[in-house]
């Protein structure tokens, strides 16, 4: 499917007339096309045959002019049909609105030299600001081996977990998408500016908003929405009740797609809104990112072996060996009288089983008698 000029330049348009993730101009957008949205807002007229404000501002943007500025600038605009728009984006249109937004954006404007399309099935790594030392520590963790195993990491730039994901995607020269709720040209938060241009050469920097914009809270709202969208799967690091966090997290689950969570310290605030998602069943607790990879993975890939403590040779006994060794003494001698009598197993059977014991090197016997081995004990 290509993409008419006339398209291209509607969407420009309207993606600079209103605010991102407006459920009613992404609705009728889908429904009935760019051009023909574009076109009926020109058209309106009040009662008194004037233009109405809505007219007035679109009749004064000039689309062309503001891709050439983005152009200029290092940006393009990619729109649905666009060979690098990713599919996962359209089934925005059937997760209806979360805080009055949602919808399939209209167009997104993206920095960087990497497509679309091959970073948009990674793993997106959000949670708090105000993140903790193990917040950060396990982020950055996960992030890394994410992107070890060929995963692009999908996050917001900003302080916290954000910030800790990046970088540890970038850590393992991976792939990583900062999605920010202003212009794809703008920093925000400003002391990123460093981080967010390191995105933009070696992975891509996206934004539902129009080059120049600010970064609004309303613009927030519709950027959770798309962290959520870009990634096959969210993981919440850290996340207090009312977290932003956990608007992508409720994204996700719109999008029928994995959710994830970290838990922390049962008295941690910053890890409260997590462990509603984890006691809810919404989410699926994971530690670490081989957690993280057998979830995402294709069946069979990335098998996580089950956590067991080191084997000791005691595991392989039978019971009545293991009876038998329990009733030999640490240090002190002592009779295989004795012994079967702690036991409560008889003579014979306990001299036979001392015998055994002492052939892998469980048991001694000396002039006192027996006691354990160094290997027992």
């Amino acid at each position: 499917m290509s993409v008419t000029e006339e398209e291209r330049l509607a969407r420009a348009a309207l993606s600079r007339l209103a605010e991102p993730g407006d459920p009613r101009l992404t609705g009728l957008v889908s429904e009935i096309g760019a051009v023909t949205v574009r076109d009926h807002l020109q058209a309106e007229r009040d009662l008194h045959g004037l233009r109405t404000d809505v007219a007035e501002r679109l009749e004064a943007l000039d689309p062309a002019a503001d891709l050439e500025r983005a152009d200029r600038l290092g940006v393009r605009f990619v729109v649905p049909g666009d060979p690098e728009w990713p599919e996962g984006l359209d089934e925005l249109a059937h997760a209806g609105a979360v805080a009055n937004r949602g919808g399939v954006p209209v167009g997104l404007w993206l920095r960087g030299h990497a497509r679309l399309d091959t970073v948009a099935s990674g793993v997106a790594v959000v949670g708090c600001r105000s993140s903790t030392t193990y917040g950060d520590s396990t982020a950055g963790e996960i992030a890394a081996m994410a992107a070890r195993a060929g995963l692009s990491v999908v996050s917001g730039a900003a302080f916290g977990i954000d910030q800790a994901a990046h970088r540890g995607a970038l850590a393992m020269q991976g792939s990583t998408v900062a999605v920010l709720a202003c212009g794809a040209d703008r920093h925000y938060p400003a002391a990123h500016r460093r981080l967010i241009d390191h995105i933009a050469d070696v992975g891509l920097v996206v934004s539902e908003a129009a080059p120049g914009c600010a970064p609004l809270r309303v613009r927030f709202l519709a950027r959770n929405r798309l962290v959520a969208a870009l990634a096959r799967g969210t993981v919440v690091v850290e996340a207090a009740v009312r977290s932003g966090a956990l608007s992508t997290a409720h994204w996700t689950t719109r999008l029928n797609r994995p959710l994830m969570g970290v838990p922390g310290p049962v008295t941690s605030a910053q890890s409260q809104g997590v462990h509603e998602k984890l006691r809810s069943g919404e989410a699926t607790l994971v530690t670490g990112g081989e957690d993280v990879l057998e979830i995402l993975g294709r069946p069979g890939d990335h098998l996580r072996e089950e956590p067991r403590g080191p084997v000791r040779v005691r595991d392989g006994l039978g019971l009545r060996a293991q009876q038998v060794l329990d009733a030999v003494p640490v240090t002190r001698g002592a009779a295989v009288d004795s012994i079967a009598r702690s036991a409560g197993i008889g003579l014979r059977e306990v001299h036979s089983t001392l015998v055994t014991l002492a052939s892998q090197g469980l048991v001694v016997h000396d002039s006192r008698g027996w006691r354990l081995g160094d290997t027992a004990r």
